[in-house]
């Protein structure tokens, strides 16, 4: 992907909210993950769909809904300290 977009099992890997990234393309193919770009919300069904800084990710994880932003796409699957800058959160928690 480009600077502009990252794969969405890439990006939740890179976020640290899946151990490897096999386990985050599963998420994405069972259809835990909805994401709002522009406006419009889907659930995504292809771990290859990018997505973009300021997109809208919300799926479950550990029994909780994480709803949160896209606050940078990362480079590589850094220390949690450095994953905490890729999103903010934008739920309860948030």
């Amino acid at each position: 992907m480009s600077q502009t977009g990252c794969r969405v099992d890439v990006w939740l890997w890179r976020a640290r909210f899946a151990k490897s990234r096999s386990l985050a393309a599963a998420m994405v193919e069972r259809g835990m993950v909805r994401l709002t770009h522009n406006g419009a919300q889907s659930r995504l069904d292809k771990p290859s769909r990018p997505v973009h800084v300021g997109d809208a990710l919300v799926f479950a994880l550990g029994g909780r809904l994480v709803e949160l932003t896209v606050a940078g796409l990362g480079e590589r699957r850094g220390p949690a300290g450095e994953a905490r800058t890729l999103y903010t959160l934008s739920g309860p928690e948030g």
